[in-house]
């Protein structure tokens, strides 16, 4: 595989694109990877198997739905231990609320971007021609 030099422009976008991170306090941040942290818990019945299903570690996605549950004044993740066939996660309430709510914001300012991204996708140049500075 071929390795980028520095002064080499990144690979081109196809198409803008839009990335919501919620800042809600100084500490709790609610973005795309959370979000789709808790719809895949909810797809798939189990933190480990919506862990595994984004290529992320069992702690990694244990450790953020634990960040997730103590952010909120209601968890958004129940669990149950589980015996031989392993334990069970599910959405509560709360989690469904949260996941709705950050999709309707992100839906919404996904219009307002579309009708607006023109202004500055327009003005960009059809080939890169990014130099080094020395």
């Amino acid at each position: 595989m071929r390795r980028r030099s520095p002064v080499e422009s990144p690979a081109p976008v196809r198409e803008a694109r839009l990335f919501l991170r919620l800042d809600l306090t100084s500490r709790v941040r609610l973005g795309p990877g959370k979000i789709r942290l808790l719809e895949e818990i909810s797809r798939h019945g189990s933190i480990s198997a919506a862990g595994r299903a984004m290529k992320m570690s069992y702690r990694r996605a244990w450790l953020l739905v634990d960040d997730l549950n103590s952010s909120f004044s209601e968890p958004l993740v129940s669990t149950r231990l589980g015996g031989a066939g392993g334990g069970k996660a599910s959405l509560t309430p709360a989690g469904r609320t949260v996941v709705r709510a950050y999709r309707s914001i992100e839906n919404e300012a996904r219009k307002i971007f579309l009708r607006r991204s023109t202004a500055l996708t327009g003005r960009l140049r059809k080939t890169s021609r990014r130099t080094r500075r020395r």
